[in-house]
Parts: structure tokens; C-alpha cells; sequence
């Protein structure tokens, strides 16, 4: 029974790691999205705005991956954690 508490614990806190990394990856980017413009009208002399544009636009875009694999993880551990939950009030009934 002590071992299930101290699994569901530990399940519990890597959750909360994971999903507390997700929020801030997710503020980033969220911060990195309202530097973009939407339109960006250039001539010759805004090559260096371009350059910032294409900048910003690649890191938003790098994010994605990491960010698909926090939220898969994320919600596997919420999954494993409601299981392990559900477990430990069967075997207690």
C-alpha cells in the first residue's frame, strides 16, 4: 500500500514537472508570436527586418515538436496518475 502512495507521489511531481516546462515553452513561444508581423511590407533598405522576421518564424516553428512531445507526455502521465488512482480506490474497496 506504501509503495502505491509513494508511485502515485512520484507520478504526481513528474506531472507537474512536465506540465510546468509545457506552460513555460508555451509563454515563450506566445511571446515570440506577438514579436511576428503579420504583413511586412519591405524594400531594399529592410533586408535586416527580414532577417529578424525569417528568425522569429523559424524559432516558433522549431518549438512545435517539443512542445507535441510535452503535451503527449503530459497527458500520459495524467493517464498512468488517474490509473493508478483508480487502482489503489478499487483494491481499498
Amino acid at each position: 500500500m506504501e509503495m502505491l502512495h509513494t508511485t502515485l507521489f512520484s507520478v504526481l511531481v513528474a506531472w507537474a514537472i512536465v506540465t510546468a516546462v509545457l506552460i513555460c515553452v508555451l509563454i515563450y513561444r506566445s511571446m515570440l508570436g506577438n514579436r511576428e508581423e503579420d504583413q511586412l511590407f519591405l524594400d531594399g533598405a529592410g533586408q535586416s527586418m527580414a532577417q529578424e522576421q525569417q528568425t522569429i518564424v523559424a524559432r516558433i516553428e522549431r518549438l512545435s515538436r517539443p512542445i507535441t512531445a510535452l503535451i503527449v507526455l503530459s497527458g500520459a502521465l495524467l493517464v498512468a496518475m488517474a490509473g493508478l488512482w483508480l487502482w489503489e480506490g478499487f483494491r481499498n474497496f
